[in-house]
């Protein structure tokens, strides 16, 4: 498996507004050979930005790179820069080959 995660500094002023362009997107990711799961993830605020997260799960890292070559990529990102910065400058990516995975017997993760 492979993560696939982008951390966004977002001003906080404009957190209402990142959060909204997230939850509110048309995602065709569910349309990839090899998606698994996507999270967006909010984390703790500092004095000049609050951390974001992207978090999306793949089946290997070539389905990741196949996504990065798709039309559902391309229009994904069309938009990307085009407006008022948002954030503390560009999304960090990390990029990462899951080496093992350890799941609870009892706990079945909630529907999203």
């Amino acid at each position: 498996m492979f993560v696939a995660a982008n951390r966004f500094r977002v001003i906080p002023a404009h957190a209402a507004e990142f959060e909204a362009r997230w939850l509110n997107r048309e995602s065709r990711l569910h349309e990839l050979d090899g998606f698994i799961t996507f999270h967006l993830l909010k984390g703790p605020q500092a004095e000049d930005h609050i951390l974001y997260s992207s978090f999306t799960l793949w089946a290997s890292k070539e389905a990741f790179e196949a996504w990065t070559r798709s039309e559902q990529f391309r229009t994904a990102h069309a938009a990307a820069g085009s407006n008022k910065p948002l954030t503390l400058g560009p999304p960090q990516f990390e990029g990462l080959e899951v080496l093992q995975t350890v799941g609870s017997p009892t706990h079945q993760p909630a529907a999203a």
